[in-house]
């Protein structure tokens, strides 16, 4: 394989793993694209074959959520590349729902595919990680990991707990010369949010709930004003580059100040915001 890196990237076929897959290729790194469905992985594909990128493009089938998979990947890359210098962990979904009304089963499907599936493929390809000098483990995390939203309890405690495993597996690789590194993103044109949008909407269950609805309009407002992934995808390829890359990283407008007001209001203002923007009057 020569000198090229080597990078794993789960979540492939659409969104930042998409994005992040092509501009890796186009650095000229071999790319692992982790799809849980090969037969969805056509946009990839032909992008990279009209960008010439094709023979960089590896596209395998994973699902994070199961370990069976996991094992048959990392089996895979260590027969055909022996090492690996970057794994970025971007499978994912948002889960929604009014916590009353979520069944347990929803938390379980969310914590898996966020939390564990993050945390096996980690466990799983360290010893290639370590056979690549200097190598990176990218995690997408969110500004849902620092400030909590209601309607999306699963998914904003899911990327709390990434950070959180993040930050202790960076200190413990350190010394290892494996850097870590947390990208906290805002809102950014993916079908996450679309997804999530529906997942929503489904748990209403056709209930006059106005408080719901607030938080219905709200997120959908959001979503309508998402930027442009083009700047997660450009800190994927800055820190899969950086020779020390730094912990945290954020991405989007606006992440930057909420994260410091969070930090310096007390408590009851930062509710009382939430509030006042949320709950419309009657």
């Amino acid at each position: 394989m020569g000198h090229k890196r080597v990078v794993l990237i789960t979540g492939a076929n659409s969104g930042f793993g998409l994005l992040s897959s092509l501009s890796l290729a186009k650095r000229g790194c071999q790319v692992i694209a982790a799809v849980r469905d090969v037969k969805k992985s056509n946009e990839l594909l032909d992008r990279a074959k009209r960008e010439g990128t094709s023979h960089l493009i590896d596209v395998i089938q994973l699902d994070v959520t199961r370990e069976d998979h996991i094992k048959e990947a990392f089996l895979y890359v260590e027969s055909q590349y022996g090492q690996l210098n970057v794994l970025v962990n971007n499978a994912g979904y948002s889960a929604g729902g009014m916590i009353e009304k979520l069944e347990i089963e929803e938390w379980r499907k969310q914590l898996d595919t966020n939390l564990f599936g993050v945390i096996t493929m980690t466990k799983t390809f360290l010893p290639l990680l370590k056979n690549g000098k200097g190598a990176k483990i990218i995690n997408l995390g969110s500004i849902s990991g620092r400030v909590g939203f209601p309607g999306l309890a699963p998914y904003v405690t899911s990327k709390f707990a990434i950070g959180g495993f993040s930050e202790s597996l960076r200190l413990e690789l350190l010394p290892q010369n494996i850097y870590v590194c947390l990208i906290e993103a805002g809102s950014f044109q993916t079908n996450i949010w679309n997804k999530g949008l529906e997942s929503v909407r489904s748990k209403k269950n056709g209930m006059n709930d106005p408080f719901f609805d607030s938080i219905y309009q709200q997120a959908k407002q959001t979503a309508a004003g998402a930027q442009d992934p083009a700047e997660v995808i450009q800190l994927i390829v800055k820190i899969s580059e950086a020779k020390k890359p730094k912990f945290r990283y954020h991405a989007g407008k606006g992440v930057r100040l909420l994260v410091l007001f969070k930090s310096i209001l007390p408590w009851s203002l930062v509710e009382w915001l939430i509030n006042k923007r949320l709950i419309k009057k009657k």
